[in-house]
């Protein structure tokens, strides 16, 4: 049974293999649960965040299909140990600006997102975006010039990518999807958004990352479900006070607003409605579920690139 596990990028959820250690007697007792111990990945010594795993999440995890390979552990950090990792945190600092400048220097067009560098130094880490194929040869025979005795790789990410490995807060207030539970982006379009009477403006829509919200995607089902039979904006419908046309459609209240010809609106429900055929004098606005936010001027080009999905994710984390 697993006892403890690591967070990894993007918060992956990580076994220990080898905590060879004596827990106190204490049930509510636990030695490594939120401390920073070091371990051995595919990419050598790291450290990282342990946490006592739950009996019951590690019997479902035992009994998932996932295949994830799990950590050696070597030893909770020591205060040695923690000084260490002090001066490797701003190594990191140091090696990220030598690196941008050595970019610059070469005029490259990559962004560099972030360093890492093992616990025991043995290979140092650049993650960077960029919109197309780089060629830093250049900059590669410069950067082992700079970091001798490591193994440098630089490694291509696209920006939804960064975001997950950046960590942070969205506008619903939650930590990243991406960075904490997201382990597959699906393709995301503007048209998720219409029908589920967003308004089309890139600060409502997007994300950090400058593409459509990943959570578009997570309701969009019952908007189709609940849209079903629901009569179209613009059609002439009899209501219990008269005939008039629909403006607007609530999918998930299962109701619509009716414009009457003397310009009053009014909302009913699905079943207070019938769809008649019959010319009325009444205009309907741009309907709510297309309309542009009045405070943002959006062309089909941003639209585009918030659409635009090449190299958003390239699994290269």
């Amino acid at each position: 049974m697993i006892k403890y596990a690591v967070k990894y990028l993007k918060n992956t959820f990580v076994p220990l293999k080898n905590v060879n250690i004596e827990e106190d007697n204490d049930s509510c007792s636990s030695i490594l649960d939120n401390k920073l111990v070091l371990v051995r990945t595919e990419k050598g010594e790291e450290v990282l965040k342990a946490f006592r795993v739950c009996s019951k999440v590690a019997e479902q995890f035992e009994k998932s299909e996932k295949e994830t390979e799990a950590f050696e552990f070597i030893r909770i950090m020591t205060q040695e140990d923690l000084m260490i990792y002090e001066d490797i945190k701003q190594e990191e600092t140091t090696s990220f600006f030598k690196c941008k400048e050595l970019i610059k220097k070469h005029k490259l067009n990559m962004n560099l997102v972030q360093c890492r560098l093992t616990f025991d130094k043995r290979k140092i880490s650049f993650y960077y975006t960029a919109p197309e194929r780089v060629d830093f040869r250049e900059l590669l025979k410069e950067l082992t010039q700079v970091f001798k005795k490591m193994r440098i790789d630089l490694r291509h990410i696209g920006v939804r990518d960064e975001s997950s490995i950046m960590d942070g807060t969205g506008i619903c207030g939650k930590p990243f999807c991406c960075s904490s539970y997201l382990r597959k982006f699906e393709s995301i379009n503007v048209k998720l958004a219409k029908d589920q009477g967003m308004p089309i403006a890139p600060s409502k829509i997007s994300g950090t990352c400058g593409r459509l919200l990943c959570c578009l995607t997570y309701e969009y089902e019952n908007y189709i479900e609940a849209a079903k039979g629901m009569p179209p904006v613009g059609s002439t419908v009899m209501t219990p006070v008269g005939l008039g046309k629909i403006c607007y459609i609530q999918f998930l209240n299962n109701s619509v607003a009716v414009k009457f010809e003397d310009g009053k609106i009014k909302e009913f429900g699905k079943d207070e409605i019938e769809m008649v055929e019959a010319n009325i004098n009444v205009d309907i606005d741009i309907p709510r579920i297309t309309n542009y936010a009045p405070d943002e001027k959006v062309d089909a080009k941003q639209l585009k690139q918030l659409e635009d999905d090449r190299n958003s994710s390239t699994g290269n984390v």
